[in-house]
This record gives structure tokens, C-alpha cells and sequence, in this order.
């Protein structure tokens, strides 16, 4: 089942006396489970891409539907309740908020949902220890490794259980060794059932993704799939 549908989708930007095509004629379906790298170069219109689809942004013409629902259609208000609820996002910054805890930063989107304080406090508890970070509960991201506080990003893109995970360069602030945990992590959760949309220049990450979308100057140019054999997951 299609979770993502694009048609039409042009994005342009007025820069001077120019019009910029940042994202030209985008006609695209993704399904609900897929593993998806969207690469190219710099100003190529993958990161305008991935705000689009994050509903951070919001095309000139064409329509998105998520989910079966023409999102484009939606309110600002309407857009944040999807956004909070159905994607997650993680950044190569962590975006973590300084003066929380780890605890505290995992259970934000919880609590700007509205959602009881028990109920998050049981998914907190839960998300520590599914990403091991138990020890680290009280810590402020000024106390974590890089590892960590992508780890923790990470639990707080998926504490809401959304539909879409959206990861921007997610591996571009780590080492090598650290990057390989959080990369394998992003895939366990694809392989529960998350629809993985990785947004990178490097070509060894997006090799790893099953499917992989490739764009110049704001037009995709490539859909292809990784072959069965090549597996990166294990």
C-alpha cells in the first residue's frame, strides 16, 4: 500500500530576478515499509525534497498524499497535528534541546500531543532501554557522546510510533564505528515496520537502502532498487 504519493510537485524559489526550480514535475509513490536513500549532490533538491515530504514545506503546485490524505490541502495547524503524529525526524545536529534531560528530550513530542503523563513516562522508560540509554536518563546532551544523543534523538523520532521516519545525513556527526551503530539502528526499526527515507551524499550509506532515488537539479533522475543478494542489514 502506497503510503507516500507525489504528483506534479514543483517547489520554486524566487532568488533575485530568477526563479528557481527546486523540485520540477516530482511524480513519485513510496509504500508503507520501504527503505528508501534519496541522494545527489549539493543543490540538488534532496534536502527540499525531504522537507516536503516532513510537511516543513509546501509545494507550488502538485499534490502529496499520505497515508491516503491530500496533505497539501491541510492548515498549518492541521500539517503540525500530522507532522507530530505520523513522521519523525532525525537530524545530523541531534537537535536535542540543551537544557533537558535525555528523558526529558525522549518524551517532548509527547508532551506537545497532549498525551498523559503515565503513558509517557511508560513509553520513556521503554525507548531508554530499547536504545541503551538507561544509565543516561538524567544526563543533558552536554553529558552524552555523539552516539548517544543520536541515539536519544532517535528514540524521540519514533516515540510517537509515526508512520515515516525521516533521516537527514543521520551518520554525518559521527565517527565511523558510532556511525555503523546508528545506521544498523535506523534499519532494525525499518525492518519493524517504519518507512525509512534516508536523505545523503554518501553513496556507501545509500547503498545499504533497498531502494535508491537520485537527483539533479531538482528532478529525480534515478529509481532503482538494490538486488535482493546485496544485503547490508546484518
Amino acid at each position: 500500500m502506497a503510503l507516500i504519493e507525489l504528483a506534479g510537485i514543483e517547489r520554486v524559489f524566487r532568488l533575485g530576478d530568477a526563479d528557481v526550480h527546486a523540485l520540477a514535475g516530482i511524480d513519485l509513490s513510496i509504500d508503507s515499509g520501504e527503505y528508501v536513500a534519496i541522494m545527489g549532490q549539493s543543490g540538488s533538491g534532496k534536502s527540499t525534497m525531504l522537507n516536503l515530504l516532513g510537511l516543513l514545506d509546501r509545494p507550488n503546485t502538485g499534490t502529496y498524499h499520505l497515508e491516503g490524505r491530500d496533505v497539501t490541502t491541510l492548515s498549518p495547524d492541521e500539517q503540525a497535528a500530522v507532522r507530530s503524529r505520523r513522521i519523525g525526524f532525525v537530524f545530523q545536529s541531534f537537535h536535542l534541546v540543551p537544557r533537558l534531560t535525555a528523558a526529558e528530550n525522549i518524551a517532548l513530542p509527547m508532551s506537545l500531543a497532549g498525551i498523559p503523563p503515565a503513558e509517557r513516562d511508560r513509553r520513556v522508560a521503554k525507548a531508554l532501554k530499547d536504545f541503551g540509554l538507561d544509565n543516561r536518563a538524567d544526563h543533558r546532551p552536554d553529558e552524552l557522546s555523539g552516539g548517544q544523543r543520536q541515539r536519544v534523538a532517535i528514540a524521540r523520532a519514533t516515540i510517537m510510533h509515526p508512520a515515516l521516519l525521516l533521516a537527514d545525513e543521520p551518520t554525518g556527526n559521527l565517527d565511523r564505528a558510532t556511525g555503523e551503530e546508528v545506521i544498523h539502528l535506523l534499519e532494525t526499526l525499518n525492518q519493524s515496520g517504519v518507512t525509512l527515507i534516508i536523505v545523503t551524499h554518501d553513496h556507501n550509506l545509500g547503498a545499504r537502502a533497498a531502494r535508491h532515488l537520485v537527483m539533479e537539479d531538482g528532478r529525480l533522475t534515478s529509481d532503482s532498487r538494490r538486488p535482493a543478494s546485496a544485503d547490508f542489514s546484518s
